[in-house]
């Protein structure tokens, strides 16, 4: 899995040097933004091949230390909420190495990820202050129809994951 950080998110982290990585399946790609909500440090994440999205909210130095960690926590809990079955989750995270560290996947992907920021600050109004899971505004942001680059129609992210992840569950 790759995990591609915005500019912005690498001078964030102080990480210096990333590389484009090998080519992978898009369905293990991600590219990852810092954003602020209600002045807080949040995780904006984007499936670069679904434009799926997540936000955890409120990360402390800890969670941003352990970026993959707190990634991968974020995306099991989001892949839940959102209705994907578990054991479906779990073959998609088994077949997941520790996720690598890359620059971002594309000019396309940043779009989808500026787009995605957008819709975040449109309907911040459903984030629960209380929690770093966000699964309101998760849910809210992905059943918005988008575009998006392999797809002739209008969809949502939500349904684009799960045709992405279908057949792993048998």
């Amino acid at each position: 899995m790759q995990l591609g950080l915005t500019i912005p998110l690498q001078k964030q982290l102080k990480i210096k040097n990333l590389s484009y990585g090998e080519p992978l399946d898009r369905r293990f790609c991600w590219d990852l933004h810092g954003i602020t909500l209600y002045g807080r440090s949040c995780l904006l994440a984007v499936h670069c091949s679904s434009r799926y999205t997540f936000t955890l909210f409120d990360l402390s130095h800890f969670d941003w230390g352990d970026l993959s960690g707190t990634f991968l926590r974020g995306m099991q809990d989001s892949f839940l909420a959102a209705g994907i079955p578990v054991d479906v989750c779990r073959r998609y995270l088994a077949q997941v190495d520790t996720p690598q560290l890359t620059k971002t996947h594309g000019r396309r992907e940043v779009a989808f990820l500026n787009r995605a920021w957008d819709d975040v600050v449109a309907l911040d109004y459903t984030v629960d202050q209380s929690t770093q899971y966000q699964p309101l505004l998760d849910s809210a942001v992905n059943d918005l129809p988008r575009r998006c680059a392999g797809y002739e129609e209008l969809g949502t992210a939500a349904e684009r994951l799960r045709q992405s992840l279908e057949g792993w569950a048998t």
